[in-house]
């Protein structure tokens, strides 16, 4: 095996609980705590409820979540993963989505184990998993350079993450992590295409890499071997073959074990693609400043990169999806309903004749001289020729501007609620605070389930 690939494995395998700095435990919490809400909530969600009609399932040893069914764990890794993502609610800044694609992944593998899996071993592994993930997307250059290709990471690099934390609850040695790093290369998949007619092809790649990146492991752990030159330049090679002129395979192990990619992640406050966060906030910070509101403004330009005006620049709002991609949209969400919560994107909310009027007022503009991972610049035109023009280059749930632990909980609650009760909701909430303490994280699995009617549809 090459150097870099052992490496990698021997992280996964050799990493231990008490390597993990305090404050990276208490995020990969939040970030737990934070995905399962996602999920809970998504688990209602029309794709979810599709998946699980095509999937047939019903029985099996892994929960789905926000339900009372089971399937096998492939299955249920898929399903949740899809849940997870599907409201456009998990976390970002990882492989991108890395919690919708570790969490149902880790979580699924726990029923292929006999033995009580404790809550720091399981940390352990949803850290290595953001580690591997992020990094892998990393080495094909970073977030604009691999997305800007076309390629959509949270599958392409998310199957990575989800390999290396399955690994580490199952258990594999060195030769065996390395295998199911392999095989998850042949797992990798997923395009952008979806961005042009808001299609839900989106929502399916997070769940296709975390039931990607645990069959990888269970390949592995029964001895179907892996490509060891997956990294190398060589033909058939990851990086060659996906990011031929972006590559750069020293980010995969560069100060590994000592900068915590899990750190750079973020919480979203909002129900949209992160790349609207920046100018949701600068927008009402401008309100703010202006002392106006809504009816007051003339209307609002945004200065923003190439790649973001192709990722975010729609204004097709008929779908959910095609709107929580659309920065035009965010931004008339915000002024017309005062919020971009995922209430702010239903369809009867999308269709308030005020959002088509304050569409035809916000204007995007590319601007050559922006970078193409940083922020869009926001200008609010005030009736009497007022204006103002804002940057925020730390948009709210950032790591450098995180959301409070009430806040969290209060986006927690407020997505959990829709699938469980009351009851289940404090109970996982407590033991998730709780995480490193418990002996067994069995004890997660039955607030997520619910046996009401409509969540066996």
């Amino acid at each position: 095996m090459t150097e870099r690939m052992q490496r990698l494995a021997r992280f996964c395998v050799e990493t231990g609980f008490e390597d993990l700095p305090p404050a990276l435990v208490n995020q990969a919490k939040r970030h737990i705590l934070d995905t399962f809400g996602a999920a809970l909530a998504g688990a209602e969600s029309s794709v979810a409820v599709q998946a699980r009609q095509v999937l047939a399932v019903g029985s099996g040893s892994a929960l789905i979540w926000g339900t009372g069914l089971r399937a096998n764990p492939g299955h249920a890794a898929m399903l949740n993963g899809i849940a997870a993502h599907a409201l456009e609610l998990d976390d970002t800044g990882g492989c991108d989505h890395s919690g919708a694609v570790v969490l149902p992944a880790v979580m699924a593998a726990l029923s292929m184990v006999d033995r009580p899996v404790s809550g720091r071993e399981f940390i352990t592994a949803v850290v290595i998993g953001y580690e591997i993930g992020r990094r892998v997307l990393e080495a094909c250059g970073s977030y604009s350079a691999h997305n800007g290709a076309g390629w959509h990471s949270t599958a392409t690099c998310g199957v990575f993450g989800a390999a290396a934390g399955c690994a580490r609850i199952l258990g594999l040695s060195v030769p065996q992590t390395v295998s199911a790093l392999g095989i998850a290369g042949s797992f990798s998949g997923g395009v952008w295409a979806f961005i042009h007619d808001g299609s839900l092809s989106k929502k399916l790649h997070s769940g296709r890499a975390a039931e990607g990146g645990l069959l990888a492991a269970s390949f592995a752990r029964e001895g179907v071997s892996g490509p060891s030159m997956l990294f190398e330049d060589v033909w058939g090679g990851f990086l060659k073959t996906l990011a031929p002129d972006s590559a750069h395979p020293e980010a995969l192990d560069a100060d590994l074990g000592h900068v915590w990619k899990l750190a750079r992640c973020s919480i979203k406050p909002y129900a949209a693609c992160r790349g609207t966060h920046s100018a949701i906030d600068a927008l009402g910070l401008l309100l703010e400043q202006l002392q106006v509101g809504a009816d007051q403004v003339e209307d609002v330009q945004v200065s923003l990169c190439g790649f973001l005006q192709d990722m975010c620049g729609g204004r097709d709002i008929g779908s959910l999806a095609a709107a929580q991609m659309s920065l035009p949209y965010a931004l008339a969400a915000r002024l017309v309903h005062g919020h971009c919560r995922l209430e702010a994107y239903d369809q009867g909310q999308r269709q308030d004749p005020r959002i088509a009027e304050w569409l035809a007022r916000i204007h995007l503009e590319v601007d050559g001289q922006l970078s193409e991972d940083g922020e869009p610049w926001v200008r609010v035109r005030t009736v009497d020729g007022r204006e103002a023009r804002l940057c925020v280059e730390v948009p709210l749930g950032a790591p450098g501007n995180p959301l409070s632990d009430a806040a969290l909980e209060e986006k927690f609650f407020s997505l959990a609620l829709r699938a469980i009760s009351r009851e289940r909701a404090e109970t996982l909430l407590e033991n998730l605070w709780r995480l490193e303490q418990l002996e067994s994280v069995a004890v997660l699995e039955t607030p997520l389930q619910t046996f009401s009617e409509h969540a066996l549809k």
